[in-house]
């Protein structure tokens, strides 16, 4: 096998490793927020202890990446496919760091029923965000920036939910004092899922540089 192909054969299976890390990343999304809807901890837990996979799958990608920049020494273009494999690793990895903190929030909030309104826009935001994560794994497999623009752009939508629910949760908190306890957490939550928006944007800021050559800041 020529150096060429054995090249070409590394970055598709740094390719595969990523979608494979990006498929644990979007189901600990899902199952962070279905545990903080349900006040579920034995899920919330399952989200916690699934972020050493994620964590030691992010390690093994990112070694790869780096032996082969270190050892292949690619120019151009090729470089940039090792570098954006790095950039979307550590999105994903921070994804993933961010379904930990909600899990742990639902552990701190389980064996009170909720009173505050805004837990219901939750569940809507995050849709958005699990759509974001796979479209812009899409644009990166098939190095469609257009996609990724488009994708990008669905960030707005989530800043627009978590204002509302900032706006409404700090009224809870006025209103009710005893919401405080319960209204703070959400609102962390409701900031952590923002923070995966914020990451999935930068995937699609990658992939439009891996195809482009250009840096554009669309967050």
């Amino acid at each position: 096998m020529s150096a060429r192909s054995n090249f070409d054969r590394t970055l598709k299976e740094i390719q595969q490793d990523i979608l494979r890390l990006g498929s644990l990343v979007e189901q600990a999304v899902y199952d962070s927020v279905q545990a903080l809807v349900k006040l579920d901890v034995a899920l919330a837990a399952q989200v916690i202890m699934g972020d050493e996979m994620i964590d030691e799958l992010y390690m093994q990608i990112e070694e790869k990446c780096v032996r082969v920049i270190a050892t292949q020494q690619p120019m151009a273009r090729d470089l940039r496919v090792a570098v954006t494999g790095i950039k979307i690793l550590l999105s994903l990895e921070r994804m993933g760091d961010h379904c930990v903190d909600i899990a742990r929030a639902t552990m701190c909030l389980s064996g009170h029923p909720y009173t505050v309104k805004p837990v219901q826009y939750i569940p809507e935001m995050t849709n958005i965000v699990q759509q974001m994560v796979k479209d812009g794994l899409d644009a990166y497999v098939k190095r469609d920036v257009e996609k990724a623009a488009e994708m990008c752009a669905m960030d707005d939508e989530v800043d627009f939910i978590f204002n509302r629910i900032f706006r409404e949760l700090i009224g809870c908190m006025k209103e009710d004092p005893t919401n405080v306890y319960q209204a703070s957490y959400l609102l962390y939550v409701s900031r952590y899922i923002e923070r995966i928006a914020d990451h999935a944007t930068n995937i699609g800021e990658a992939v439009i540089y891996l195809v482009t050559g250009e840096r554009h800041e669309l967050n």
